[in-house]
Order: structure tokens, then sequence, then C-alpha cells
């Protein structure tokens, strides 16, 4: 499909560069199946599910993984200071990290850097924005150096519009997430507090984690013009057998699974076999969906509003069908809702 068939014209006053607070307050546009509206708040989310229904959550953690450096020295031994700054998203050893650089051109194999205050390393390579690192530091003491001189990740809607602060640390991380590994927040979850939690548990409605470590591709633009050019980043995956016999169960008791956020629906579908049975997994995806898509095990998802071209918007294109989210986007607008990581949400129930 054409990638410019996914466009919308946001205003940038919509972008949402703070959360809201308390979480719940978020507002909460409901898309039903036959494409009706209605506004309403994350807090009315207990009113909106059924008794039996499942809430699937994805419990990865992010990780402060960018982080600012200075290029020591060239290879004549002078002082060089070239500043850059670094988004470690994937380990290859204990002291090993790939990572995305900007400016990655200020840099070359064998070069000494300097990461956040004390971090010392040397660049092993480079492939084109990418690099390969290793510390002086290795394993629970390298992760320890990192989380504490490291940045959230904030995405570049929010990043090129305010510095990320130590607010960010709590504000940019589910009140779930515990399995360190993403270097994005699964942002459906940020709208969750431990009491609407707790209304959800009373009302009935049961909550499986799964994981998926959500990788840098989330942040890049598909640049192409025909979607089938796209590649997708392959990002881990893992569903234990518990949960995965919790929501079979459930399926065949009648219950709807609810998927929190792109990256649950994506490890469910995934992991989902043509009859809709999900199978336990520890492994990679690099599922794209698009409109055509048949979803397999997925009724409702929670999401939040996505960037236009981007592959998210693709993706609830292809549950709610592309003529009823452009309706909803589009009404979401005009309501003024906020757009983004730290902006309002919808809930689509699948046609």
């Amino acid at each position: 499909m054409r990638v410019d068939e996914f466009d919308f014209e946001l205003p940038e006053r919509l972008i949402a560069l703070r959360p809201a607070v308390p979480r719940d307050s978020a507002r909460l546009l409901v898309v039903r199946a036959d494409g009706s509206r209605e506004h309403r708040a994350i807090r009315d989310l207990p009113e909106l599910l059924r008794e039996g229904d499942v809430l699937v959550v994805n419990d990865s953690k992010v990780v402060p993984a960018r982080l600012r450096g200075t290029r020591c020295r060239d290879e004549r031994g002078t002082e060089v200071g070239a500043k850059f700054e670094v988004l470690s998203h994937q380990r290859i050893s204990p002291a090993v990290y790939r990572a995305l650089a900007r400016p990655a051109k200020r840099l070359k194999p064998g070069d000494p850097v300097l990461l956040g205050q004390t971090l010392k390393a040397r660049v092993l390579a480079r492939n084109g924005a990418e690099i390969e690192i290793a510390f002086d530091a290795a394993g629970i003491e390298l992760d320890a150096a990192i989380a504490a001189q490291g940045e959230m990740p904030l995405p570049p809607y929010i990043a090129t519009r305010r510095s990320p602060d130590a607010k960010d640390r709590a504000d940019y991380q589910t009140i779930y997430a515990r399995e360190p590994g993403s270097v994005a927040a699964p942002t459906a979850g940020l709208h969750f507090t431990p009491e609407l939690l707790e209304r959800l548990r009373q009302n009935g409605i049961h909550v499986g984690k799964v994981t998926l470590h959500i990788g840098p591709g989330t942040f890049l633009p598909v640049t192409v013009e025909d979607s089938r050019d796209h590649v997708m980043h392959a990002e881990w995956v893992e569903i234990p057998p518990d949960v995965a016999g919790q929501l079979n169960r459930i399926r065949s008791s009648g219950g709807r699974i609810v998927a929190v956020g792109s990256t649950a629906l994506r490890t469910v579908e995934t992991a989902a076999d043509d009859r809709g049975m999900i199978h336990p997994m520890k492994d990679e995806t690099t599922l794209f969906i698009t409109p055509g898509f048949r979803f397999r095990a997925v009724d409702v998802l929670l999401t939040n509003f996505h960037l236009p071209r981007s592959t998210l918007f693709m993706l609830v294109c292809a549950f709610s069908g592309t003529k009823v989210i452009k309706a909803a986007y589009a009404d979401a607008i005009a309501a003024e809702y906020r757009f983004y990581s730290y902006g309002d949400a919808c809930l689509l129930f699948r046609p």
C-alpha cells in the first residue's frame, strides 16, 4: 500500500510534552465496532470492558539508555572533544553494545570515547548511524552506571522541544514495568494507576503480562513509498506458558483479549496460530501489521494516538479500518486530544 495513504495533518500544539496528572485522567476516545465514537476518560475503562475480559500488558522496562558522549582523542593522540550522543539498544556481550549514534559521522573504529560522566569506552565498528561500543566496565557494574548516568530516551517529538529530566524517569515508565530492555515505553500502559488496576480487578477483568522489548525502530519513520518495502527491526518477545494458558482459557470461555498498546497486540498476534490459540514464546518478532492483516486473537485495543505515516498508524488502520480511524483521528484533533507518547488514548473494538 502507498505510505502516503496514512498521512494526516496534526497541529504541533496537540503534541503532549508531559503526561496527564493523575495518569488515568487522560481522555479516551472510544471507537465501537460500527465506527461510532464516544468521548470518555481512561478512568472509565472498568465500565467499558466486560467481566471475564483480560488486559494483556507489556511489562518491558525502559532503560535510561541515552548517553551523551565526547570523543577523547584522534589517531595522533591529540584531544578532539567532538560531542555526540548514543542510544544503546542491543547488548552483544557483558561489555559490548550496539547503539545508534548522532552524529555518527564524528566516530570511527578505534576512537576512545567518554560517555555520561565516567563511562570509558571504545568504538569497535560503525555502519551508517549504528555503532558497536566496548565499555571498560561490564555486567552488573555497567548496568548500574548506565542506569545512573543515562537519560530516558524520550522520542524526538518531545526531546526536540525540551530536555529529559528527573521527572521523566517515573513518567516514562509503566507502573508494572519489570523486565529491563526497551528504548521506548509501551505508552498505552502509561495511563494505568494502582487504583485503576484494582477497580478493573474488582470488576472481574484479568491482567496477563507479556514482554516485548521495544527497539530503536519505533523512532524510525517509514521512508519508502510502498509499505511492502519497509523492513521492521526485530524485537525480543516472551510469552510465559502460564500466561499463554491464561489467555487461551479466557478466550475459550467467551472473554475478550484486550491488548494494552500495539506492542502487546503484536506480541499476542505473533504467538497466535490460525485457530487463535496462543503459544508460549521466547523469540524475536518482525511482525508488520497493515490493512488486510487477519487478526487471530486480539479483540480490543487500547492505544495512544500515533504519528502519521508510521507503522503504528498503519496497525490501527488494519485493526479498525482506515476510513474509521481517519474519521476518529479527525474527531480527536477537532476536540483537541493530546497526541503521541504522553498524550491521550483511544479504545478500539475490532469489527
